[in-house]
């Protein structure tokens, strides 16, 4: 049986509110996946393990077992498998799943993000408004906004504007 991600979240909050008013038959397994390393201090996969254990702890019989380090799924492929329902939960780039989505392209441009004020107007932009309605037609819900900022580089000389 094949569930989206929407799916699989209603489930989980349906047996977080039922569990008051009585014993939940079953636990909800997810499956959580990354690329980057796991228990390294890498800000991504902590990001990852925080909601697992944040599930843990709530006692509500929802378990998130988080794969990293590309240990699951391979980057690229990770869209494709939250799209079908075989994964759950990830943490990657958007701009992994723009050969499906041209528009997620944008979301890793260098400079976009400037600080964190920058980023919460940001995703409360028109622009992300529309990223996040790509991302509602495919069944995915948004957990977690996360930027990490970006830059340019040269080896010739010190870039002092984006003109």
């Amino acid at each position: 049986m094949k569930h989206t991600i929407r799916k699989l979240m209603s489930t989980a909050l349906v047996a977080t509110a039922t569990l008051g008013l009585a014993a939940a038959a079953h636990a909800v397994n997810l499956k959580a996946s990354h690329q980057w390393p796991g228990g390294k201090g890498d800000l991504r996969d902590e990001m990852v393990q925080m909601i697992a254990k944040d599930a843990a702890a709530a006692n509500v019989d929802l378990n998130i077992k988080v794969y990293p380090g590309k240990s699951l799924y391979k980057p690229k492929e990770q869209w494709g498998a939250i799209v079908k329902g075989q994964l759950d939960i990830t943490a990657f780039p958007l701009a992994y799943a723009a050969g499906r989505h041209p528009e997620f392209n944008l979301t890793l441009m260098p400079g976009l993000v400037k600080n964190h004020e920058h980023a919460r107007r940001l995703n409360k932009s028109p622009f992300m408004g529309r990223i996040k309605q790509i991302m509602d037609d495919a069944g995915v819900i948004v957990l977690a906004d996360t930027w990490l900022a970006g830059g340019f580089v040269s080896n010739k000389q010190c870039i002092l504007d984006a003109g």
